[in-house]
């Protein structure tokens, strides 16, 4: 047995390796995507994309910035308005009709300086618009050089940048950069030569984003060499009057997919070996268990027969024998339900419960091996009712009332309170023993966890496990509060569904 929870382990550390292998992959792929989306947004020009029947396509937020446009002016689609609004805050206002390739600058009644520039907007050899671009020039002295630094356009800065990007029009691809040559292993001269985008792109799988006109997708690629690749795209349609126009920028992500892969075979791996276990320990406890009833039986019948002169030394070791039995018991049943768990072959079953004949019931069977401790059991009122399963319920409360009186006095009460609040049922249960120190309260809740001040008092260290598993599986909360000599609270949070 403690060799399949050693393999578990080890599995498990092996898992978690490959979880962060893949987090640091993700977080890479999550900042990639984050510079593509931003980079025009973080640029120190005011951009306008501008359509042939003076539509506004698109723009970006240091334009609205540059010239303090109102939120009215924003929701509008029309150039004219949006110019006619730029020439109100101008000294001297300019003609109506600006020439393409030519800088101007404009003086503004609050004593700054921009420079603005149009140039066309070309796909394949055809003029689709115009883009429009202003930027900030109040401290330069020079018109030149800002004349100069307006000659990098949208499409330079796209030739240099390593993320692939593909536009396609009408079916057929008609623009794409070099990083696309060299990701797809085709030159451009081939894909923009009749080449079918169906033989590129075979898979894509969308996804939900937050930005309406753009969509994320994960596209699977295959090179010219036959090679599959998968590249994270951000996909944007363009209605032109004509036909639309699909822009695809993408980053390779064939490592990251490839470990996803690979994480999610081993969480398959890790599945099938939780249910061989789950399947060996209830084996096991089964087998374990006939044994310990026949001890039990047998220990009873002794206890019938023995004479008065037998009774005093022999009960006792009687009633030692039938302490180990029930303590082997209360292990067998946490390994059995830990098993279960871990296989996740236990399944909530909620009914409608009287939990306060619940707990009475419980109380009874549990205080007639409590000896001299005494369970003083409050409830809030005499009927609390809530939809909850007494299967797994059960073996919750059990674990909690079993440990506060394991690590308490021979004497002492154990407080154990039933109530509502804030919609929920509350189960606490106080003793008045040892108590955890903090150290040890950050890993209770781990399987085989044992507390540091109780290495001379039997137990798995699943028992607090099993409870932690059971209370998520009812969606609920669990806390401690515990000082070391005094006592211990634990506290158990379940939605109280009626």
């Amino acid at each position: 047995m403690y060799q399949w929870i050693d393999e578990l382990k080890n599995t498990q550390n092996h898992l978690q390796t490959e979880i962060a292998e893949l987090q640091k992959k993700e977080a890479h792929l999550q900042q990639s995507l984050a510079i593509l989306r931003s980079t025009l947004e973080s640029t120190a020009y005011g951009v306008v994309t501008v359509s042939l029947d003076g539509e506004i396509v698109n723009f970006n937020q240091k334009f609205v910035d540059m010239w303090q446009m109102p939120n009215s002016l924003l929701l509008s689609k029309s150039y004219i308005q949006y110019q006619d609004f730029c020439q109100t805050q101008l000294k001297y206002p300019l003609p109506d009709h600006q020439l393409l390739g030519k800088v101007d600058i404009l003086e503004l009644k609050d004593d700054r300086t921009f420079a603005q520039y149009f140039q066309p907007q070309w796909l394949e050899g055809e003029i689709i618009g115009k883009i429009w671009s202003v930027w900030d020039v109040t401290e330069s002295t020079e018109t030149e050089q800002f004349i100069q630094l307006n000659q990098v356009s949208l499409y330079d800065w796209i030739k240099v940048n390593s993320v692939s990007i593909f536009v396609i029009k009408s079916g057929q691809l008609c623009y794409i950069n070099p990083a696309a040559e060299i990701i797809t292993g085709y030159t451009k001269k081939e894909l923009l030569t009749g080449f079918d985008p169906c033989q590129l792109f075979k898979n894509k799988k969308p996804k939900q984003v937050d930005n309406k006109d753009l969509e994320y997708q994960e596209i699977k690629i295959v090179e010219k060499t036959g090679t599959e690749r998968w590249l994270a795209c951000a996909v944007v349609i363009l209605d032109e009057p004509e036909t639309p126009i699909q822009v695809i920028a993408g980053i390779d992500i064939t490592d990251y997919k490839q470990t996803e892969l690979h994480l999610s075979q081993s969480l398959e791996n890790i599945k099938q070996l939780r249910e061989i276990k789950a399947d060996f320990m209830s084996m096991v406890c089964h087998q374990f268990r006939n044994p310990l009833n026949v001890i039990s039986f047998s220990n009873s019948l002794l206890k019938r027969h023995i004479n008065e002169s037998q009774e005093e030394t022999t009960r006792q070791l009687i009633d030692h024998i039938q302490s180990g039995v029930e303590h082997l018991t209360k292990m067998l049943e946490d390994i059995l339900v830990f098993a279960k768990l871990e296989a996740v072959k236990l399944n909530y079953d909620a009914q409608l419960l009287n939990l306060v004949d619940f707990c009475n019931q419980l109380i009874e069977k549990m205080q007639t091996s409590a000896g001299e401790q005494r369970i003083n059991f409050v409830s809030q009122g005499s009927h609390i009712k809530a939809c909850m399963d007494q299967t797994l319920l059960q073996p919750m409360i059990a674990n909690l009332l079993d440990n506060a009186m394991k690590y308490s006095d021979q004497d002492s009460v154990i407080d154990f309170k039933l109530f509502y609040e804030c919609g929920k049922v509350v189960f606490q249960v106080t003793d008045r023993g040892v108590g955890i120190p903090i150290t040890d309260q950050q890993r209770l809740f781990e399987p085989f966890y044992r507390g540091s001040n109780i290495p001379n008092l039997p137990g798995t260290g699943l028992g607090l496990s099993v409870v932690k598993t059971l209370v998520d599986l009812h969606k609920g909360h669990i806390a401690v509060e515990s000082e070391v000599g005094v006592s211990t609270t634990f506290t158990i949070m379940l939605p109280a569904v009626k």
